[in-house]
């Protein structure tokens, strides 16, 4: 959007020039906001990818565990060995501030209705596979917490870079030349119309001598 012209004076000269430096002034803290989210999204992103890797090499074999069950487990016994969980998990969400972005924190509270260590099922009719599956995936389900927290964590830094790139764009190629062009022309016109006062004060001047 162009600047609308003002009228060529002192004072709005003056303000023009406070604008343009608050301008440089806001671009350069930007650009280090946008530089220091981008250092923390590259390294959330480091970080993610070497959990989701180690998360999904470990769903891998809990899917393995899960196969083996159920080709060695009557279908029946395992529906009613699984159908009634003996633990839940109760996720508790707070927030954290990074560089003005506000991050979920996860934490999970396991509860149980049963014996610390027991599968939640009876372990007449099943394998040893189920009971190394769920154990599994008991372990893993941290990691899978940890996981979502990092990489929604990872997704709310990549839309604030975004906004903060599209911030020091406006300011660099749009807001900061137009205070220089405005700036410029003021400062010509007052150039302009000073040369003119000279002029006719000389004129003036020669005027009063002729007379004399």
């Amino acid at each position: 959007m162009a600047m609308a012209h003002v009228n060529p004076t002192r004072m709005e000269l003056k303000k023009l020039k406070g604008r343009l430096t608050t301008a440089r002034r806001g671009h350069k803290l930007l650009k280090d906001k946008r530089d220091e989210l981008m250092r923390r999204f590259l390294l959330a992103v480091r970080e993610n990818k070497e959990l989701r890797e180690r998360v999904e090499a470990e769903l891998d074999a809990i899917n393995r565990s899960f196969s083996a069950a159920a080709a060695t487990t009557d279908p029946r016994f395992l529906r009613e060995a699984l159908a009634i969980p003996k633990k839940r998990a109760e996720l508790k969400v707070s927030y954290a501030n990074t560089m003005s972005v506000t991050v979920p924190v996860f934490q999970a509270d396991i509860l149980s209705t049963g014996a610390e260590g027991e599968p939640g099922y009876g372990l007449a009719f099943t394998s040893g596979e189920l009971d190394e599956a769920v154990a599994a995936l008991s372990r893993l389900l941290p990691d899978l917490i940890l996981l979502a927290e990092r990489e929604k964590t990872a997704l709310l830094l990549a839309e604030e870079i975004e906004r903060t790139r599209r911030r020091v764009n406006a300011l660099e190629y749009i807001m900061i030349p137009q205070y220089e062009t405005e700036i410029k022309r003021i400062s010509m016109k007052l150039d302009e119309n000073e040369r003119g006062n000279t002029t006719r004060l000389m004129k003036l001047k020669d005027l009063i001598l002729v007379d004399r």
